[in-house]
């Protein structure tokens, strides 16, 4: 791909804002060089020309030649940078008041503000990356756990592409093979085989099939699976989640109803991360803070993808439990039955006949024990929601590629549909090239502006 000419230099702080050990302003255009030159002083007086990918030790200084801040500085020399242009990055101290005054001598001195992604924007539009690479970028800062890093990495390194561009252009053959014959009917091309085209389009359906599943097994990974902890009042929720994190995330009393916002926390079960929710007790009451508290609860178990259903065994079930339980029929369950370390009312046969769960785990949050038990359950829930797809076939792709690729699965069912029913190659030939350009969209070969401005919005300043 060809070097898009930036005519303007953007800026910006890459690193965290806050205070830290080093801060970093990049700058990346055609005066890059320009602009570091003049508000940097080297040590080393005979320095006549800065050398590419070398770091250099000097001040700072402001237009007064007043001292702002002893800084690292390295030159990147394009195309060989991140955005293939001409880079500089000022490594500094990391107080924000530093930082920021370098990036106000830096824009004061000829660039730009750079929009939020637009470092990486620019990777994409220079041809250095592609855009499921480019999305990747922030899956690699958002990654929580190894797994996520991992995942976010082999994107990175082109995994998703690869296979998305292998698949595209198995479908462009099929499509010239079509074209051949719609174009050129007197010239001596066999004529397009209907068997052909149905098995080439049944092998990418299948392969695209194939793909949506490793991104629902990756999605899991990538985003986390939302669990929520659910219960009547004071049967121990927050003390689980307390025991969950290892921490006094929650306030934990013999109050009824103490817990009445959502608390959401993310814990690292073999390099899966799980957003556990805890939530309000779910019970009838006259309290209003405490009703918005269940009602949020409520909505929150909607959208959950695992249920931690906790019963106390030392209290019998209340009216409260069994409607609890109505509300879980549909969902993935785990039944904790806590306070073991008490004695019981509640006979755990009767439990397993009442409540559909894939696991029922013992424990006492108190005391944390059986919470690694009830980790592994969890884990092993959560696997067999994978599907038994090993972690190096795992795809982190995000929901826009997800709908890209469906989209194109869609496209795909179509045209074997149409085939079937004898509709004339021409129209067939319309749905493949759909999901030939919905498949475009993955890298951004066919992707409008618009969605690309989307994509890079997301991204922090500075990166």
């Amino acid at each position: 791909m060809k070097i898009v000419e930036s005519s303007d230099t953007i800026a910006a702080i890459s690193t965290a804002i806050g205070e830290g050990g080093i801060g970093i302003v990049r700058i990346s255009g055609p005066k890059s060089f320009e602009i570091a030159k003049e508000i940097f002083k080297p040590r080393q007086k005979n320095i006549k020309e800065f050398e590419s990918r070398k770091l250099y030790l000097g001040n700072i200084v402001d237009f007064n030649d007043e001292i702002v801040d002893e800084v690292l500085i390295a030159f990147f020399k394009s195309p060989h940078t991140y955005t293939r242009e001409d880079m500089v990055e000022i490594n500094c101290h990391g107080g924000l008041a530093a930082q920021k005054r370098i990036l106000r001598l830096v824009l004061d001195s000829g660039a730009r503000l750079a929009e939020p992604g637009e470092f990486t924007k620019r990777a994409f539009l220079n041809g250095r990356i592609d855009l499921s690479q480019a999305e990747a970028v922030i899956d690699i800062i958002r990654a929580k756990t190894d797994k996520a890093l991992s995942l976010a990495n082999r994107q990175l390194s082109g995994g998703l592409s690869n296979k998305i561009n292998a698949i595209r252009h198995r479908l462009l053959d099929v499509l010239a093979h079509i074209a051949a014959n719609i174009d050129f009917p007197e010239d001596d091309i066999p004529e397009a085989s209907t068997d052909y085209i149905a098995k080439e389009v049944g092998d990418v359906k299948e392969a695209v099939g194939d793909l949506l599943k490793r991104i629902s097994a990756g999605r899991v990974i990538r985003e986390g699976l939302a669990t929520l902890i659910l219960g009547n009042t004071n049967v121990g929720k927050s003390s689980l989640l307390n025991a969950l994190l290892d921490e006094e995330r929650a306030i934990v009393t013999d109050i009824p109803g103490t817990t009445r916002d959502i608390i959401e926390e993310y814990i690292d079960i073999n390099g899966i991360p799980i957003k556990i929710i805890d939530t309000a007790g779910i019970r009838e009451t006259a309290d209003e803070v405490e009703r918005i508290g269940i009602q949020r609860a409520i909505k929150y178990l909607e959208e959950a993808e695992l249920v931690l259903l906790l019963i106390d065994i030392s209290r019998e079930l209340t009216q409260d439990d069994i409607n609890l339980i109505k509300l879980i029929k549909d969902k993935t369950t785990i039944v904790v039955i806590n306070k073991v370390d008490l004695p019981a009312k509640i006979d755990e046969e009767d439990v397993k006949r009442m409540i559909p769960a894939e696991r029922i785990v013992k424990i006492s949050a108190l005391k944390q024990e059986g919470i690694q038990d009830l980790k592994n359950a969890i884990y092993e829930v959560i696997t067999a929601k994978i599907g038994g797809i090993g972690d190096e076939g795992l795809i982190g792709a995000g929901e826009r590629q997800r709908q890209a690729i469906e989209a194109a699965y869609n496209f795909l069912d179509r045209a074997l549909l149409a085939i079937k029913s004898f509709v004339p190659i021409e129209m067939v030939e319309l749905d493949i090239r759909d999901a030939w350009q919905k498949l475009g969209e993955i890298t951004g070969d066919t992707v409008t502006e618009d969605i690309i401005s989307t994509i890079f919005e997301k991204f922090c300043i500075g990166k």
